[in-house]
């Protein structure tokens, strides 16, 4: 399969799916990074300050990790390339004239837009749009 550079395809073809799952953002020391929080990490991002965390709502309430506010993941299924140029911009401009944060996270196959909980329907309406 071969990943897609071309925004115009990118944009028509994103497909973008909501998870049904609550996530978190968390941050902890080094010290008290733990294989289990590893292994049931949705991502994470060693940072000076600390390690971020994005974690299930209750393995981040388990573990006793301080969070503000709950997000839901929306994968958008084309196939894009982490060489691809403009797709972060058209999908966060969108997202932003909406009123809607997005935290996004590029990873090898897929772009990952984490979103306020309440906001994830009129999210993939926006998103959607995007390939008229």
């Amino acid at each position: 399969m071969v990943a897609e550079t071309d925004l115009s395809v990118l944009l028509k073809n994103l497909n973008p799916v909501a998870s049904s799952e609550n996530y978190v953002f968390t941050t902890l020391p080094a010290d008290r990074l733990t294989s289990t929080l590893i292994s049931i990490a949705k991502g994470m991002f060693q940072e000076r300050e600390g390690t971020t965390l994005i974690l299930p709502v209750a393995a981040a309430e388990t573990a006793n990790l301080p969070f503000e506010g709950y997000y839901r993941c929306i994968t958008c299924e084309v196939h894009s390339s982490l060489e691809a140029v403009g797709m972060t911009a058209a999908m966060s401009t969108a997202l932003g004239k909406a009123g809607i944060s997005a935290n996004v996270v590029a990873a090898y196959y897929h772009d990952h837009i984490f979103v306020p909980a309440e906001k994830v329907d009129v999210a993939i309406d926006v998103l959607t749009s995007l390939s008229i």
